[in-house]
């Protein structure tokens, strides 16, 4: 038996960040500087932050410290600025993903090394490598569950390999050797938690458990770093992850090229605030929109085939998913968000406004979203068919990947504008120096004076 926990904890040991190509940190601080202009613009209008905010004062989680949530004039205790930057991160539906394992990296990751980085006095160049060891984790767990099968069991696999990578970034900077990482995976084993139901009725448990992830993985790694005992082989074991939340594990994905496969460099940066899954059919319709100088009056229908994945996310049931009653309802709805792009030829956060527009939902009403068995077939699960009806005839495209991946991965410009849009309306002119201190953390010395 292939001895998947003892491989990951040395490797994570031993990472430095003079083992990382150029492009690795670069790629890991602009992933970190994305999802910090998430945390900035869901701390101020994410509908769930109210209910999560009290229920930090109520259970004294609110206590002042030296950890920082980003966008907010004070410190937390490091486990409660986890779990706010990991819960805020993911609220919009606006941060990085990993195609192949279709989770969501940084929100658990990021949090976790942060809050790590910020009790132990990190330079930016350690955090980074602290990332970039979580990413490539939580990666390769996301890969060897298999998605397919690991989403069929109902599970959210950016909470459930989140923890791993999230106690990984954590152990990183807590100066655990292989044994003590080990300790931590097993313990994050324990903690490992992240449901699908959330689906049902636009719950807000997929945002929470995120958070939860990255607070999870840093209490793992730190009990770890005190000589808590976590169970051994909590990855490959008879009761452990890989048994226990697929049923098609493939460890070898795990370890496969680990130190020379970069699974950093595969991560994408979103272009819309939405489930993943509805990418490539919002980038198909507001091109082909723009190309035929369509109205929306001029479509008379939309069909939209997905992976089974988006059906799953995203297409089912139709009915209910023309019709999106909540934030989280539009999120993972593809009739929604492809009405959206069809009414104005763009989708962004400011968008779901229009939740509830008769306009909207008339335009949702002639989209019909359906499984497509020839995106089965690709390397991405993301990619969308798309066949629009109009008064002079039919319209189809193939859109293979998502805009936003790392082969169409955005320039500085675009992310810059990206992080400006959510930040701005939050911290006005004090966004330019957030992002112009992120963008410079390798030459911080102290990632404490980070947010000075």
């Amino acid at each position: 038996m292939t001895k998947t926990t003892a491989i990951l904890g040395a490797y994570v040991a031993g990472l430095s960040f003079d083992d990382l190509p150029s492009e690795v940190p670069v790629r890991a601080r602009n992933l970190m500087i994305d999802l910090v202009g998430s945390i900035v613009r869901a701390g101020q209008e994410a509908d769930s932050t109210p209910s999560v905010m009290r229920m930090i004062e109520r259970l004294g989680l609110g206590a002042l410290g030296t950890a920082r949530v980003f966008g907010q004039d004070r410190g937390y205790g490091p486990a409660t600025a986890a779990l706010l930057n990991g819960v805020l991160g993911h609220s919009l539906d606006f941060d990085d993903t990993h195609a192949d394992s279709s989770l969501h990296p940084s929100a658990p990751v990021v949090p976790a090394a942060m809050a790590a980085a910020e009790m132990t006095g990190a330079t930016g160049a350690e955090l980074l490598t602290a990332i970039v060891a979580g990413f490539e984790v939580c990666c390769r767990l996301g890969n060897a569950l298999d998605p397919t099968s690991h989403y069929a069991r109902g599970f959210h696999p950016t909470a459930t390999a989140g923890t791993f990578g999230a106690t990984a970034a954590a152990g990183k900077l807590l100066g655990l050797d292989a044994k003590g990482l080990e300790s931590a995976f097993g313990v994050a084993a324990s903690q490992a938690a992240g449901s699908l139901q959330f689906l049902v009725n636009g719950a807000w448990n997929k945002r929470y458990q995120v958070g939860a992830a990255a607070m999870n993985g840093l209490i793992a790694a730190t009990l770890a770093s005190e000589g808590f005992v976590g169970a051994a082989d909590a990855i490959e074991g008879k009761h452990g992850f890989l048994r226990g939340y697929t049923d098609n594990a493939r460890p070898e994905m795990a370890t496969a090229g680990l130190g020379s496969v970069w699974e950093t460099m595969k991560i994408g940066m979103k272009p819309y605030p939405s489930c993943r899954y509805t990418h490539a059919a919002i980038d198909g319709l507001i091109a082909m929109r723009s190309e035929n100088r369509w109205s929306a009056d001029d479509v008379t229908g939309v069909t939209i085939g997905l992976h089974r994945n988006g059906i799953v996310l995203t297409g089912a049931p139709l009915e209910e998913k023309r019709r999106p009653q909540s934030v989280v309802d539009g999120q993972f709805s593809m009739p929604f968000t492809a009405a959206v792009a069809l009414y104005q030829g763009s989708f962004g956060w400011d968008d779901y406004a229009l939740l509830g527009n008769p306009e909207i939902e008339a335009i949702a009403a002639r989209i019909d979203v359906r499984q497509d068995d020839r995106l089965e077939g690709l390397r991405h699960p993301f990619g969308a068919h798309v066949m629009v009806r109009t008064r002079e005839g039919s319209h189809e495209r193939m859109i293979a990947d998502p805009s936003g991946e790392p082969d169409s991965f955005p320039p500085q410009a675009q992310m810059e504008d990206k992080f400006m849009t959510l930040a701005r309306p939050v911290l006005g002119n004090r966004a330019s120096e957030l992002y112009a201190r992120l963008a410079r953390l390798e030459s911080q010395t102290d990632v404490r004076h980070l947010l000075d």
